[in-house]
């Protein structure tokens, strides 16, 4: 956090909170609850990781469908558990790989899937009883899993075994990722479809996970990304209700996804926070009575904006400090980022290196333990209060503008990350904030490293199997499921069935993605500074 100076407390330069020269047993003034009590400030279980291990989910995707194929294989051979992918940009933006805005760009941020027989090789001999998978895809979430579903079918895996999560947060890519298709509404509505899905039909699966990554990625404070978070959960929590969902029939499913960055405490204080914040909003404001649908099980990944193309070799000690603070700070699933990611997508031997940091934490350091080992500290228990009364001022004033979708549509969320950014980025560039490599204690040498080179043949060799499958596959069955989606998309149907019905004739995400277009029109945002 800060520094001390003659003994008065200074502020932090990553989120603004005021820190004291030394704290003591007047900071703490409530009693804390055990380890997997109400509010479960201090973790969901009773014994956290002496019953079981969080999740090591490495986030992986490039090439092809087979190349991924290939990387899953090798991770679970080295001990991960469970399977993460990452998706190329113009599956993210619901484009297929010949789509001419798709050139250049296709399998190099993730693997390209456009159609089901991609899906079906991303996941060819990996069974989907067996192991828990999540989906980083939102605009086309609904299409990309009923995919995997329809792969599911085909093992002859019923779809109450399977276990995973889709990420599915539309809030967030029109507060900071802007990876976004839809106007917001139409948007929600397909969330929404999804989260009654998953609570009739797929009951262990988690249909939405409520991502406070991205926000931080691009540039909030911890309090920001824990409060535009929570308030996205709350909306996707009211979406639902309208619908005409009983809460404990969705909220037990109901996943979140945020940040490890760099400042250890800060970052620990959050994840408490978080915890007790979501525990009284469910309880309190939606009265919730399952004991489930309190508790707040979040997925950690080390941050991302925080590695640096300068000294790399320095990434490796910045993602195990990250990783711990997770661990520390009661995460269920971890993905620790490789030390080349600022160069290009991780090679083998990074993402095995990033696997060992989780696996040495694990095995090696004893924190596992105890269910929160730090958990009395004066210095966290009192960041933990400031953390939530800070996130919880924001959470005020969304309400009061009527809920995220007004504040989004006034720029108030993207407005506030972008001063956040800002001023961040001015004290580093000012040395007040120090970025070891960076701006200080710099190497004019380098440290070069080999990374991993994408096979520009992988695009052709794609676009090649699009186009035969367009070419051997029914077309007249696959116009019937489309116009049968966009009848569907015009009335109050649940868009899900007649989604599974357009990947199972092979229509490919682009062109399901343009049918539910002919409805709900597209999103352009508007200037908000």
């Amino acid at each position: 956090m800060g520094a001390r100076e003659n003994g008065i407390a200074v502020t932090t330069k990553l989120s603004g909170l005021p820190v004291k020269p030394v704290y003591g047993p007047e900071d703490v003034s409530q009693p804390l609850p055990a380890p997997g009590e109400f509010p479960y400030t201090r973790g969901i279980h009773e014994t956290m990781y002496r019953g079981r291990l969080w999740t090591m989910r490495q986030f992986a995707g490039f090439a092809t469908a087979e190349e991924t194929n290939a990387r899953y294989r090798y991770l679970l051979e080295q001990g991960q558990t469970g399977l993460s992918v990452a998706f190329d940009l113009p599956t993210l933006m619901g484009v297929d790989s010949d789509d001419p805005t798709a050139l250049g760009e296709v399998g190099k941020c993730g693997v390209a899937i456009s159609s089901l027989a991609d899906m079906e090789t991303l996941f060819r001999g990996i069974p989907l009883g067996d192991v828990t998978v999540s989906m980083t895809i939102n605009s086309p979430a609904s299409i990309l899993w009923a995919m995997y579903l329809a792969v599911a079918e085909q093992q002859g895996v019923a779809w109450d075994r399977l276990s995973g999560t889709l990420q599915n947060d539309i809030l967030k890519e029109y507060i900071a990722q802007k990876e976004y298709i839809y106007p917001p509404r139409p948007s929600m509505r397909l969330v929404t479809d999804s989260i009654e899905f998953a609570a009739r039909r797929v009951p262990r699966f988690n249909p939405i996970s409520i991502s406070g990554y991205h926000i931080r990625e691009a540039g909030s404070t911890a309090v920001q990304e824990l409060a535009f978070t929570l308030r996205d959960g709350i909306e996707y929590v009211d979406w639902a209700l309208q619908r005409g969902l009983q809460v404990d029939s969705f909220a037990p499913r109901l996943s979140f996804f945020l940040n490890a960055h760099n400042d250890f405490f800060e970052e620990i204080a959050k994840y408490r926070a978080a915890r007790k914040m979501w525990a009284y909003t469910m309880r309190d404001r939606f009265g919730a009575r399952e004991e489930r649908s309190w508790k707040l099980r979040f997925h950690a990944q080390t941050a991302g904006c925080s590695l640096t193309w300068q000294q790399p070799q320095n990434n490796i000690v910045r993602t195990a400090i990250q990783a711990l603070a997770a661990v520390l700070g009661g995460c269920q699933s971890l993905h620790t980022n490789s030390l080349d990611e600022a160069y290009a997508l991780p090679s083998e031997h990074a993402v095995t290196l990033a696997l060992r940091t989780q696996q040495v934490i694990a095995y090696e350091t004893g924190v596992t333990r105890e269910p929160d080992p730090l958990g009395g500290s004066y210095y966290l228990e009192h960041l933990t209060s400031v953390v939530e009364d800070a996130a919880n001022d924001y959470i005020r004033q969304i309400d009061e503008m009527g809920g995220m979708i007004p504040a989004i549509e006034r720029g108030f969320p993207q407005s506030e990350i972008a001063r956040a950014s800002y001023e961040y980025q001015h004290s580093v560039e000012h040395g007040e904030s120090v970025i070891v490599g960076v701006n200080k204690f710099t190497d004019s040498e380098g440290q070069p490293i080999e990374v991993l080179q994408i096979d520009e043949s992988a695009e052709k060799r794609q676009v090649a199997r699009l186009r035969e499958l367009r070419a051997q596959r029914n077309q007249a069955e696959v116009q019937r499921t489309l116009d049968a989606l966009r009848r569907g998309a015009e009335s109050d149907a649940n868009t899900m069935p007649l989604i599974l019905d357009a990947v199972k004739s092979y229509a490919t995400v682009g062109e399901i993605c343009a049918a539910l277009k002919d409805v709900f029109g597209s999103y352009t945002e508007k200037s908000v500074l």
